[in-house]
């Protein structure tokens, strides 16, 4: 069965999706998990004489690439009967993918090789254009991309994979790179390369071929990014000659390890596209007979330059003919003239990827009962030495340090995204910013910075000079920084996906008192920020304005100022390290009291906190000799347990239940020495699960 839809004006056709969408709702029932089938759907309705219903598929949206006369560099959101739900503009015009927190990586050669990041795509306004103070580019000579055409990302390394049809070459950047930077590695391909896959749980590189052949890279990292294929494969008859031509998509199942291939024939012929499936194909070698081939005049196939798995439903990127088209079951029925199950009319589709579901994890300031990979502290003591800039993970009990990413940084605080890249504030004589670097939490012990995977966000624009604590939040796509110059005191706010001298995107006015650290809470958007004349700011609806058209806020919400039995914390105090437990509603503070004194530092907890303003009571206080507290510079809960970086002390320390704690003068339950800890964040497992 086919249905062919036909080019309707954009209102036309949101209107129709939504019909068709509660239509399957009430039929269908829920969807299965991703990458797998849900549930089928039955048939619709009849419609005009002579036409099928449309066919049930599952719920799901796409990103559709453009690349004609009219519209290239515009990407259209799509639902999964192709129905125009946004465009987005000022992008690329090549090969899409998506990174582990739904980001946009778009290759382009309109111009100059380039690839483009596009933060939170899914959550962009409709019109929404390339943006340099949101969004990054990789591009320039020294990346050495020509002719980018299709990518692949690897969730877990974060390594992103291009194929550079004219430079004839696989290129390998880290996913946090940007700006022009050389690649990691650089592979030269037998024959110009369209598009690629990379297998990254057994390590192997597929690639597609103009030239009909799908060459196979086994052991492709581990091997220093292999320089020769380890087999090709060659879609072939029976007799064993080939009948592929000019291979373009490429689609893998792992569930079957099958994977599709789709082959524009020659380009200037809208008729002779076709897609093999290969069984097998993780052993597969030589010249192999498809296990199905679909190609002829039914098919609309003409120049199939991309296609996207769904489950078993595919969807192709037809050029030549105008067209995304579904074919279901993809991996049953015959070879041969068969009709798509949906043809939709678009104009020049030259790519498409499907939208992955949001995830839930938390962010680390954020997480409670997560098992913990362990505890990332950085090192800044007062003179440089040996672990200036270093960046160590040790184990959640505090007895062995587990591994070392030295960020080349004079660095302040240390936070990661929840796909693992971190997040450090850093600064120089007379100048601040933020590194940013890719998948430090589980990829890169014994490695530092390299421009080939990492960025930074530094400049004058950026207002960075003395910059401190700083928290992200993953699911928005910010990075809040503590900004304690005496002049100009403030948070400031940046996307998660820029580089370069980049301005803030919103500020938090918290002059003249100034910050030192600052903790959002996504569940109440507010933010809560360390003053060091012994005062908490709060800042309420702070992505809510910011969406609303604000530039800075001028004034904090609420100030809470720790007492005890109704008067103030007395002099010397100094809020540092601060974390909101949204849970139970309490606020944790770290007081370095005199930065010259190495024994009267102080930890709190506040209560009922979303009720609180002024003059509010400390529940629980911890401080004197036996607690080894001086300056405890940053803090960080976890469920149940406050990890401590002691600075003057040399100690990372760990507070047991503290939530519950009689408080006084008590030891650390855990404690571990460590040069100059400046910062502390916990690492929750899921960092290191994304597949």
């Amino acid at each position: 069965m086919t249905v062919t839809t036909t080019t309707l004006p954009k209102m036309a056709k949101f209107t129709l999706s939504t019909i068709t969408l509660a239509l399957l709702i009430t039929l269908t029932g829920c969807e299965g998990e991703d990458g797998s089938n849900g549930t089928p759907g039955q048939p619709g309705e009849t419609g005009a004489p002579g036409n099928n219903g449309t066919p049930g598929l599952a719920a799901a949206n796409f990103l559709v690439a453009n690349n004609g006369a009219d519209n290239a560099g515009s990407v259209d959101l799509l639902d999964q009967y192709a129905a125009q739900l946004n465009r987005y503009t000022g992008l690329n015009n090549q090969g899409v993918t998506l990174d582990a927190l739904n980001n946009l990586l778009q290759a382009g050669d309109a111009a100059n090789g380039s690839v483009k990041t596009v933060c939170n795509i899914a959550q962009r306004n409709e019109g929404s254009v390339f943006n340099n103070t949101i969004d990054r580019e990789l591009t320039g000579a020294a990346t050495g991309l020509v002719n980018p055409k299709g990518m692949h990302f690897a969730a877990v390394s974060g390594l992103v994979f291009i194929a550079d049809n004219s430079a004839m070459q696989v290129s390998v950047f880290g996913g946090a790179a940007a700006g022009n930077v050389a690649p990691l590695a650089t592979t030269t391909t037998e024959a110009a390369p369209w598009d690629l896959f990379y297998d990254e749980i057994n390590d192997r590189l597929y690639v597609a071929l103009i030239n009909g052949v799908l060459s196979v890279y086994d052991g492709y990292v581990a091997s220093n990014y292999a320089a020769m294929p380890s087999r090709n494969i060659v879609p072939s008859d029976a007799a064993g000659k080939q009948i592929s031509v000019n291979l373009h998509g490429i689609a893998y199942d792992r569930s079957t390890d099958k994977m599709v291939l789709s082959d524009v024939g020659s380009a200037s012929d809208a008729s002779d596209g076709a897609l093999f499936v290969i069984n097998n194909v993780s052993v597969a070698d030589g010249a192999v007979v498809p296990a199905r081939t679909i190609k002829g005049p039914e098919t609309q196939l003409g120049n199939p330059v991309d296609i996207v798995l769904s489950g078993t439903e595919l969807r192709v990127a037809e050029k030549a003919n105008d067209a995304v088209l579904v074919f279901s079951n993809i991996f049953a029925g015959p070879s041969g003239d068969v009709v798509p199950a949906l043809s939709t009319a678009h104009s020049k589709p030259e790519a498409l990827v499907q939208l992955g579901e949001k995830t839930n994890a938390a962010d680390v300031s954020d997480s409670s009962y997560a098992s913990l990979l362990g505890v990332a502290v950085s090192s800044n003591p007062a003179v440089t030495g040996a672990t200036s800039g270093q960046i160590s993970r040790i184990n959640a009990n505090l007895t062995s340090e587990l591994s070392q990413y030295n960020a080349l940084q004079n660095i302040e605080s240390v936070t990661f995204d929840i796909a693992g890249d971190s997040y450090a504030t850093f600064d120089t004589a007379d100048s601040g910013g933020i590194v940013i670097s890719n998948r430090v939490a589980s990829q890169r012990s014994g490695e530092q910075f390299s421009s080939s995977q990492d960025r930074l966000i530094s400049g004058a624009n950026t207002k960075l000079i003395s910059p401190k604590g700083l928290d992200v939040d993953s699911a928005s796509g910010l990075i809040f920084v503590a900004e304690n110059n005496a002049v100009t005191p403030a948070v400031h706010i940046y996307s998660s996906c820029a580089a370069g001298n980049v301005a803030p995107l919103l500020s938090l006015n918290t002059a003249p008192a100034r910050p030192w650290d600052v903790d959002y809470d996504p569940a109440t958007d507010k933010a809560f920020v360390a003053l060091t004349n012994g005062n908490v700011a709060v800042f309420s609806q702070v992505k809510a304005k910011w969406l609303a058209g604000a530039t800075e806020i001028s004034t904090a919400d609420v100030t809470i100022m720790p007492a005890f039995s109704g008067v103030a914390v007395a002099a010397p105090t100094n809020l540092h390290g601060i974390d909101y437990d949204f849970a139970s509603d309490s606020l944790l503070l770290s007081d370095v009291g005199s930065a010259a004194d190495a024994g009267d530092g102080k930890l709190y907890v506040l209560n009922n906190i979303s009720a609180a303003s002024g003059l509010t009571e400390i529940a629980v206080s911890i401080s004197g000799a036996a607690t080894a507290l001086g300056n405890p510079v940053d803090i960080m809960y976890h469920g149940q347990h406050l990890y401590v970086a002691e600075k003057s002390n040399n100690l990372l320390l760990r507070f047991d239940n503290i939530l519950n704690s009689n408080g006084g003068n008590i030891p650390a339950s855990l404690s571990y020495s460590f040069t100059a800890p400046e910062s502390v964040a916990v690492m929750p497992q899921y960092l290191n699960n994304r597949r």
